[in-house]
C-alpha cells in the first residue's frame, strides 16, 4: 500500500512542522508514503471565494497527481471534505470516482484504514480539542450536537491513545471557532468574536494546549491567543500523535 501524502497551502507556507509531522506519523506505522512533487492547492479557496469554475483545473491536476496512489492523506478535514464532496463538478470517470473515495483524513485513515490501536508517543499536558465544522459535520469525525447520532470520534480516540496526555472536556465541544476561510474576511468581528469564545471555554476547562485537524482554524485561534497573550499553545493533533515536545 502506497499512500500519496497531500500537504495543504496553510501547512505548506506557515506550518511545515504538521507536515513533517504527518509523515513521520504515518511512517512510523509502517506506510510507505510518497510526497508528489507536482501537487498543488485543491481549489477550496476559490471554490469558497464563488470561482468554482476557475478551480476546476485546479481539481483536474489534483486528480491527476493522486490517481496512482491507494490512498491520498491530508493532515486536513476541510481540504479532505473538499476533494471528497465538491469534485463532482468534474466528469466523474472511474478515476474521478477513486481519487475522491480514497482521499481521507489524517485521523480517519487512522482509526478507520490502519485501524491503530497504540501510539508510541508521550505528551504530558492537558489538552483541549477543538472539533473542526469540515471535519467534524462533514466526514463524520464524531458526533456532532445537531443530529446527536452515535458514532466514534476519532481524534478523540487517538489522543487518548498518547501516554501522559490529558484530555480536558469543553462545556460547547462542537462549537465553529468562526474562522470559515473567506468568512473571517469578509466578517471579521463575527469571526474574531467566535474566536474569543473558542479560546475562553478552552482557558476555563483548564487547557494547556489547544489541537484540531484543520491547521487553518487553529492559525485563527492562534492568532487571538497571541494578540490577547493567553497562556495556551497550539499545535495540529499530528504534531501531538507524533510525540511533539513543547
Amino acid at each position: 500500500m502506497t499512500i500519496g501524502l497531500f500537504i495543504p497551502c496553510y501547512i505548506d507556507q506557515f506550518y511545515p512542522q504538521v507536515g513533517r509531522a504527518t509523515l513521520e506519523l504515518l511512517q512510523k506505522a509502517g506506510c510507505r508514503v510518497e510526497y508528489p512533487l507536482a501537487q498543488t492547492c485543491c481549489g477550496q479557496p476559490m471554490a469558497n471565494s464563488g470561482c468554482e469554475t476557475d478551480a476546476r483545473a485546479a481539481y483536474a491536476h489534483f486528480v491527476d497527481t493522486f490517481a496512482p496512489y491507494d490512498y491520498i492523506v491530508a493532515p486536513s478535514g476541510s481540504c479532505t471534505y473538499h476533494v471528497r464532496k465538491h469534485f463532482d463538478i468534474l466528469e466523474q470517470t472511474d478515476t474521478v470516482h477513486q481519487v475522491r473515495q480514497r482521499t481521507l483524513d489524517l485521523c480517519e485513515f487512522l482509526h478507520d484504514v490502519l485501524q491503530i490501536e497504540q501510539l508510541d508517543s508521550h505528551f504530558p499536558h492537558r489538552v483541549a480539542l477543538h472539533q473542526s465544522c469540515h471535519g467534524l459535520r462533514g466526514l463524520r469525525l464524531g458526533p456532532d450536537s445537531e443530529r446527536r447520532e452515535q458514532r466514534p470520534n476519532k481524534p478523540t480516540a487517538l489522543l487518548r491513545m498518547v501516554k501522559g496526555l490529558e484530555l480536558v472536556e469543553l462545556q460547547r465541544a462542537d462549537e465553529c471557532c468562526g474562522f470559515g476561510g473567506t468568512f473571517a474576511v469578509a466578517q471579521p468581528d463575527i469571526s474574531v468574536k467566535m474566536g474569543r469564545d473558542r479560546i475562553a471555554d478552552h482557558e476555563a476547562a483548564g487547557a494547556e494546549v489547544v489541537t484540531a485537524g484543520d491547521m487553518s482554524c487553529l492559525m485563527h485561534l492562534e492568532g487571538i491567543v497571541r494578540r490577547q497573550q493567553r497562556p495556551l499553545r497550539v499545535l495540529h493533533i499530528a504534531e501531538i500523535l507524533n510525540g511533539a515536545r513543547l
